[in-house]
């Protein structure tokens, strides 16, 4: 069983089996629509389908983005593509379930042309989940991977050993080769915000008798997303016990937290009438770590990081609070929160038109004011997403007139995936260990 979840979707048998299906099923389709006279009809059809296609998947993207205001932004060409290569599936079964009209006797290739169809769209949602590099196996998909992972126990919490700072922490002889990885449900005592479920990574310097008061990083997801994308996409517990095996068993706590409250929605990462996710962030998420693990207060030992909404979230929280966060890892940040594409639709659906309360709440805004020498800003951005790249140096332009020390990192090959950030964060993770002074 095991073997059937660890299988890899993204690639490998899996992924040539979904091509193999989907070219047999375009092959039958195009050939039952021209096989049959007249001719002409059937290859007008084909052609039909494959112009309808593309100009179908625009006209949807163009009404979710533009009028709907579902994506801030534009969705990437690949994935544009690979949606019209499904539709191309569905209009080329369409045409023939009509040409073929109700005989009895196409019933047979009714259901081989619904399968087909099918075999094409299977193929583009492997390829759209490919590209952003979210569900990398069956585990990831079915869930399975996450319904694992056991509630934080007490004796993992601050009570249960005593801690010293990192600098005066001697490391056992011996160590696990592996960290912890918790799942905890966060108060909301301060905000009332309704947040999903939080994970907490423990490295296996935490599982000593006496633990290292260890940095801390407060990871955010995209949106649509959540807490759990970072576990999966983002392969965080892999990935961070690498990252601590190169440190003799020293690594940030990492805790994954939720400023978004479900997957469809999108708060800015502010307090405003759609949610008081700063105040989560700050008020509920940043004291019950402080509690509950053994971890560092200083803000100097602490991080804000995320992926695309996450980025933005973490720029804002460096930008406007130094006295909780001295560094931040964004991957794909905005230069500004957006609920829409067209900037006023944002201003209106969380200030009400306000357009000065939503400008003094912008990283723009503080970074301006300058103090802000000592912080650490590390922005990634794949190479073939030129639009975060762009945003990514316009931040780095405010980030610095502020006083802080940024790092630009742009990833050859990559587009707005989590492929982008496993080839990035650890250059970001590294930068932050010589802040940090891990070993």
């Amino acid at each position: 069983m095991d073997a059937v979840l660890e299988l890899r979707v993204v690639d490998g048998p899996v992924a040539v089996a979904c091509w193999a299906l989907a070219a047999a099923g375009v092959a039958y389709l195009a050939w039952s629509l021209v096989s049959r006279r007249p001719r002409v009809r059937g290859a007008a059809l084909l052609a039909g389908a494959a112009l309808a296609a593309p100009a179908l998947t625009l006209l949807v993207h163009r009404f979710l983005v533009d009028i709907a205001s579902v994506f801030p932004s534009d969705l990437p060409p690949e994935v544009l593509f690979f949606t019209g290569l499904g539709l191309f599936g569905v209009l080329l079964a369409a045409a023939c379930l009509v040409r073929w009209g109700r005989s009895a006797r196409s019933w047979g290739r009714r259901t081989l042309a619904v399968a087909s169809a099918l075999a094409v769209a299977l193929l583009a949602a492997q390829q759209i989940n490919a590209y952003f590099g979210l569900n990398l196996t069956v585990g990831d998909l079915t869930g399975s991977s996450l319904s694992r992972i056991e509630a934080l126990e007490p004796a993992l919490e601050r009570g249960g050993a005593s801690s010293v700072p990192l600098t005066g922490w001697t490391a056992p002889e011996e160590l696990p080769p592996t960290g912890e990885l918790r799942r905890v449900r966060l108060p909301n005592a301060a905000s009332g915000f309704a947040a999903r479920e939080a994970f907490v990574y423990l490295p296996p310097a935490y599982s000593a008798a006496v633990r290292p008061e260890l940095p801390v990083l407060v990871l955010m997801a995209g949106q649509p997303g959540g807490p759990a994308d970072w576990l999966t996409g983002g392969q965080l517990r892999g990935r961070m016990d690498r990252f601590a095996r190169e440190h003799g068993g020293v690594a940030p706590v990492v805790v994954v937290a939720d400023p978004i409250g479900n997957p469809s929605a999108n708060t800015l990462c502010m307090d405003t009438k759609l949610g008081r996710a700063e105040t989560y962030l700050l008020d509920d998420v940043v004291p019950w770590v402080k509690e509950h693990l053994s971890v560092a207060t200083d803000a100097r030992a602490w991080a804000a990081g995320g992926f695309s909404f996450g980025a933005t979230c973490s720029v804002q929280l460096l930008a406007k609070h130094p006295e909780a966060f001295g560094s931040a890892l964004a991957f794909a940040a905005e230069k500004e929160p957006a609920l829409a594409k067209e900037r006023s639709k944002t201003i209106q659906g969380a200030f009400d038109g306000d357009t000065a309360a939503f400008e003094d709440q912008l990283p723009s805004h503080f970074f301006a004011q300058g103090g802000h020498e000592g912080q650490f800003l590390f922005l990634a951005a794949g190479g073939r997403d030129p639009d975060f790249v762009s945003q990514a140096q316009v931040i780095a332009g405010q980030a610095r007139g502020g006083g802080a020390d940024v790092h630009e990192e742009v990833v050859p090959g990559e587009g707005h995936s989590w492929e982008m950030i496993g080839k990035a964060m650890p250059v970001g993770l590294e930068r932050l260990a010589e802040r940090w002074g891990l070993p």
